[in-house]
């Protein structure tokens, strides 16, 4: 039984990529930050472990890897925040900085020796991250944070060229849940199915790729 460790598995994308690859027979390891609030993840069938996690909290991050202590297939660092979007106010782009980049870049450092061969490494950030992309301005903190996590995940890419595993971040659209809204073009369930398709079609040698949830390479 393959194994995928996802985080921010309470609801939105996180939640819904626990529903489809437990319905697929996976064993889903599902970090939150409040256990007391996943009652939907709960509610899923299969085999879901859930843990404690705030991503927020580097140290926690750091114990919670130690934990665990069996081979991961699938690793998606999923768990993200939109930050304050009409100003630029420090508090709140420090903290996003945290949570959107530096998290995820740290919890895949710390998991790396976990990761079964041929495993896969995966970053859900957001085409807002592509500078090539951005032609319509605003959003400095979340565009800043995605592009940030990009570039370190790039770089790990590399660091971990001579590994049996794939990297890639990924851009899952702009999708009907809380940060996207419900005037969102796309239901969580067409783009995470379309992320798996990525995800299953990832190889090393397109590892360090930028890719939507169809597949296509979004510009840096």
């Amino acid at each position: 039984m393959p194994t995928l460790l996802i985080t921010g598995a309470n609801r939105g994308l996180g939640l819904e990529f626990a529903r489809q690859y437990a319905a697929d027979g996976w064993k889903v390891i599902a970090t939150v930050r409040n256990p007391q609030r996943a009652d939907d993840l709960r509610k899923v069938p299969g085999d879901i472990r859930i843990e404690q996690l705030d991503v927020a909290d580097l140290d926690a991050i750091r114990a919670f890897a130690e934990r665990i202590d069996e081979p991961i297939d699938h690793l998606i660092c999923n768990a993200g925040v939109m930050g304050k979007y009409s100003e630029v106010d420090p508090d709140s782009w420090a903290y996003t900085l945290r949570v959107n980049a530096i998290a995820p870049t740290i919890l895949a450092q710390a998991l790396v020796d976990r990761v079964a061969p041929g495993g896969k490494v995966v970053a859900i950030t957001s085409k807002m991250g592509s500078i090539a992309d951005n032609e319509s301005g605003g959003g400095i903190i979340y565009r800043s944070s995605k592009a940030a996590l990009n570039a370190a995940w790039r770089s790990l890419a590399i660091d971990w060229r001579g590994r049996d595993l794939s990297v890639a971040m990924l851009h899952p659209g702009w999708v009907q849940t809380a940060m996207g809204g419900p005037s969102a073009p796309t239901p969580a369930e067409e783009s995470v199915a379309g992320l798996r398709r990525v995800i299953a079609g990832l190889t090393r040698e397109r590892s360090g790729s930028f890719l939507d949830f169809q597949g296509k390479v979004i510009p840096w």
